[in-house]
């Protein structure tokens, strides 16, 4: 009887350190859990909110240059530094209602002229008349409908789509705030096929 007493104490001796050692490779676990979560939420999300973020195309307005379903990536922080350049891919809150999100192309800069008439964009500042010639990147692009004449004021930008004929930009709706540009489209990420740095083009 005393042998059967001594096994059963040696068995839930072995049960209790057992216990205790899945119980400390829980912990563990745990805690390397806690801390990758912590450093994620270090670094992810300051990039995320006040760096970078995604920004899915959404409509026709910007073709042939980008799609509907293109995936890119929006810097954020370069206009804190910077400004705005013509020709700069920007995305921005829509000036007449701040929760839908736009994607177009700065046309006109702070203190210039922006004129449409017959077709052609003219850019006029400090008496000079400047036609923008965008055959660059507007292939099959022949004219821009609209008749319009807007000289722009300190922070405030003029922007269109490529898709010309199908875009809803300033000429309908007005200037820019510089306050309502999130930012400039930096990266293409998806498609794959056409994944690629978005660069600015000169004039």
């Amino acid at each position: 009887m005393e042998e059967t007493n001594q096994i059963t104490s040696n068995s839930e001796g072995e049960q209790k350190n057992e216990n205790s050692a899945t119980s400390s490779r829980f912990l563990h676990v745990a805690w390397e859990l806690v801390k990758i979560i912590t450093i994620a939420l270090v670094i992810v999300l300051p990039i995320r909110y006040f760096l970078f973020q995604p920004f899915i195309v959404k409509g026709d307005s910007m073709v042939p240059n980008f799609h509907s379903g293109d995936y890119l990536i929006v810097d954020e922080i370069s206009y804190r530094f910077s400004e705005p350049k013509r020709g700069d891919v920007v995305v921005l809150k829509y000036p007449l209602d701040n929760t839908q999100r736009f994607i177009k192309r700065i046309i006109g800069l702070p203190s210039e002229t922006v004129e449409i008439k017959n077709g052609n964009i003219r850019i006029i500042k400090d008496g000079m008349e400047i036609p923008l010639d965008e055959s660059h990147y507007l292939f099959d692009v022949k004219r821009t409908d609209g008749d319009v004449t807007v000289t722009l004021q300190t922070d405030q930008y003029f922007v269109m789509g490529d898709n010309r004929p199908f875009s809803y930009d300033s000429r309908r709706w007005g200037v820019l705030p510089k306050e309502d540009i999130i930012g400039r489209a930096l990266f293409r990420v998806y498609p794959l096929g056409a994944m690629s740095y978005i660069v600015t083009p000169g004039y």
